[in-house]
C-alpha cells in the first residue's frame, strides 16, 4: 500500500453504521482496549453524561429488576398451584368417603365453595328429572346447549351463552354472578353432566385463564359421579 493510499484511508470518515457493525462483530473490543472506557461518554436519559461502563451497569440493574419481578410472579404462580393441588387432594379424599350420589354432590358443593372461592356451585346431571332435582333430560334444550362442551371435552370459561348460564344458575338471572365456568363431566365419551362454578367477581373466570386444574377437577368428579350412578 502506498503512502498516498494510507493517507486516503486516514482521511476517510467511518460512518456510524460501520462503527456499529464492527462493534457488534467484535463484542470484546473494549476488553482489548480498556483505556478507551475511561474517556468514552454516553448520554444518560436524565441528561447527564456517564461513562460507558456505568451505563452498562445501570442497564444490567434494570434488567435484573425485571428478572426479579418475573421470578416473583413465577413463585406466586407456583404457590397458588401448590394450594390448588392440596385442595384437589382434599376434594378427592372427600369424594372417596362419600357413600351416595347425594353425598358426592354435597361434598363437591361444600369443598368448592370453601376451598376454591366459588360463590355458586351446581351440578346438572343427564338423566330422568324424576330421579332428583340435579337431573335434566338429555334432550332438554338446556342440556343440549352443552353439546359442544361435551365434544371438546374442555372447560368453558367466561363465554357461557345466556341459555347455558340460565341452565346452570336459573335462580340468579344475572343479578349477582358476573363470571362463570362450565366443566364437562364424562364417562369415556358418554356425557354425565356439567359442573358449573359462578363468581360475583367479573374477572374470576375469563377465557384466558388456565384450565389444567379444571380438567383435573372434572376428571375427579366424573369418576365419583359415574361410580355412584352405576351403583344405583
Amino acid at each position: 500500500m502506498s503512502i498516498s493510499d494510507k493517507g486516503a484511508l486516514a482521511d476517510e470518515t467511518l460512518s456510524e453504521t460501520a462503527v456499529e457493525s464492527y462493534l457488534r462483530a467484535h463484542p470484546d473490543f473494549f476488553e482489548r482496549h480498556l483505556p478507551l472506557l475511561e474517556v468514552m461518554r454516553v448520554p444518560h436519559p436524565c441528561g447527564d453524561a456517564v461513562s460507558l461502563i456505568e451505563r452498562q451497569i445501570g442497564l444490567l440493574r434494570e434488567r435484573n429488576r425485571g428478572l426479579e419481578r418475573k421470578l416473583m410472579d413465577l413463585v406466586q404462580v407456583a404457590r397458588e398451584n401448590e394450594r390448588l393441588s392440596q385442595r384437589l387432594h382434599q376434594l378427592a379424599l372427600g369424594l372417596m368417603e362419600a357413600d351416595s350420589l347425594d353425598a358426592v354432590l354435597a361434598t363437591t358443593q361444600e369443598q368448592l365453595r370453601n376451598e376454591f372461592r366459588a360463590d355458586a356451585v351446581v351440578v346438572r346431571l343427564c338423566g330422568d328429572p324424576q330421579r332428583g332435582l340435579h337431573f335434566t333430560a338429555p334432550d332438554d334444550p338446556a342440556m343440549r346447549s352443552f353439546d359442544k362442551l361435551f365434544e371438546t371435552r374442555r372447560p368453558l370459561c367466561g363465554r357461557l351463552s345466556a341459555v347455558q348460564f340460565k341452565a346452570l344458575f336459573p335462580e340468579d338471572e344475572g343479578k349477582s354472578l358476573h363470571s362463570a365456568v362450565a366443566v364437562p363431566l364424562l364417562e369415556g365419551t358418554r356425557p354425565l353432566g356439567v359442573l358449573g362454578l359462578g363468581s360475583r367477581d367479573g374477572a374470576r373466570f375469563h377465557p384466558g385463564m388456565g384450565t389444567l386444574f379444571l380438567d383435573y377437577l372434572g376428571e375427579i368428579l366424573s369418576h365419583a359421579v359415574g361410580h355412584r350412578l352405576a351403583a344405583g
